[in-house]
């Protein structure tokens, strides 16, 4: 199991459950360090004090918070232990509310919860209970790295996962974002819809990073000393240039079908021929010229018989006038 990150323990009304919260993600992104070009030496960033130049260790830094222009108040990690908060130790359930009100956009890191000791099986189990039955998520408080933090509490198949929360306040409004109003053909809405509708999937269990494993496959020919892949065919596409909309999403439909070999009717299931097997016209090329050379050699055999025959007549009728002869 992997380190736990917070220790403490979730308030749920008068109920108390001992928890260790754990990492729900893993990194499996690819990291590169900074390097002098010239002799590949390590270049690491320094902790450096603006004051005297010198370079700190992390026992020598401490926070402090800058009031006014040269003005700076340190706080102390006591300090901030010490603060009067509910949430200090505790991930506090405030509310419930329904799974669909929870906006995506607000939803920062993940986490599982696990029950720390016997002691909390139980309520663990009753709170993961109480969830799975009332179809809602838990809103939680909590305080952790020096500040109040938002959360909602979930179930993913037997653990309790915390989602961490932005505050309401920390989401930009996507306002002036959004695109003139323009006009709309109602069959190019439709033909969108059927887009999506040829496109969509079950899951994304299925998807994988791509990039990552190009970026593996080169740093393995670099250390081996072969020469990098190059980049695949098709690769590069068109950029600027302007499409008719609806011969663009017409398009797209038919390569989507194409890709998932399905017809106008009810989905079907069609198993896709491999590239290495011979197609259907040479097979058949194959079979006709097969019976061809079959017909051929029938035709060669049977003159061949009669040319026998004929000899095999011609040497009797000589045999016979030789006799009458004598």
């Amino acid at each position: 199991m992997p380190r736990p990150l917070w220790t403490g323990a979730i308030s749920f009304g008068l109920v108390t459950i001992p928890i260790k919260v754990i990492s729900a993600t893993e990194d499996h992104a690819i990291h590169f360090h900074q390097m002098h070009l010239s002799d590949m030496g390590r270049v690491r960033t320094r902790k450096v004090c603006d004051l005297d130049g010198k370079t700190l260790s992390q026992d020598e830094i401490g926070k402090g918070y800058e009031v006014a222009k040269g003005e700076t108040v340190p706080v102390t990690d006591e300090e901030l232990d010490q603060m009067p908060l509910p949430t200090a130790k505790a991930i506090e359930i405030v509310a419930f509310v329904g799974a669909d009100t929870v906006d995506p956009v607000r939803i920062a890191d993940s986490y599982y919860l696990a029950g720390d000791g016997q002691v909390a099986a139980k309520p663990y189990l009753l709170l993961r209970r109480a969830l799975e039955r009332s179809d809602r998520v838990a809103v939680a408080k909590f305080a952790w790295h020096g500040r109040e933090r938002l959360g909602t509490l979930h179930v993913r198949e037997e653990a309790i996962v915390l989602h961490v929360m932005h505050w309401p306040d920390e989401i930009r409004s996507p306002e002036s974002l959004a695109p003139k109003e323009v006009e709309l053909d109602d069959n190019e809405i439709e033909q969108a819809v059927r887009l999506t509708e040829t496109m969509a999937a079950d899951d994304i269990s299925g998807f994988r990073d791509h990039y990552r494993e190009a970026l593996e496959e080169l740093i393995e020919a670099k250390s081996e000393g072969r020469q990098a892949p190059g980049p695949a065919e098709g690769a590069e596409k068109e950029s600027g240039k302007v499409m008719d909309l609806m011969a663009a999403l017409n398009a797209s439909v038919e390569a989507a079908k194409e890709s998932r070999g399905k017809d106008d009717g009810d989905a079907t299931v069609h198993t896709m021929r491999s590239r290495k097997k011979t197609p259907a016209k040479r097979t058949t090329a194959k079979r006709a010229t097969a019976k061809k050379s079959t017909a051929e050699e029938t035709r060669a055999k049977g003159s061949a018989a009669k040319k026998s025959h004929a000899k095999k007549a011609a040497a009797g009728e000589t045999a016979a006038q030789k006799r009458s002869a004598s």
